[in-house]
């Protein structure tokens, strides 16, 4: 591997590591509080919209994308 691909390989880590990806599933109420909270941190990057689990099933999840430090 050559110097300038051993940087660009760190220089990528450092990017994705600054970021936490996850979905999140609840009521949409307990979903608010979470955004609410997430976003009152600055830590809040990216919310999808939200998607019913199913047709019987009163839950939601969303995507999240929250930077890490």
């Amino acid at each position: 591997m050559t110097t300038r691909e051993r940087a660009y390989a760190r220089a990528s880590n450092q990017r994705a590591a600054q970021y936490t990806e996850m979905w999140i599933v609840g009521s949409p109420d307990d979903l608010a509080v979470m955004l609410q909270a997430a976003s009152r941190t600055g830590r809040l990057v990216f919310v999808s919209a939200p998607h019913q689990m199913g047709p019987e099933d009163t839950r939601h999840r969303r995507y999240l994308r929250l930077r890490s430090s």
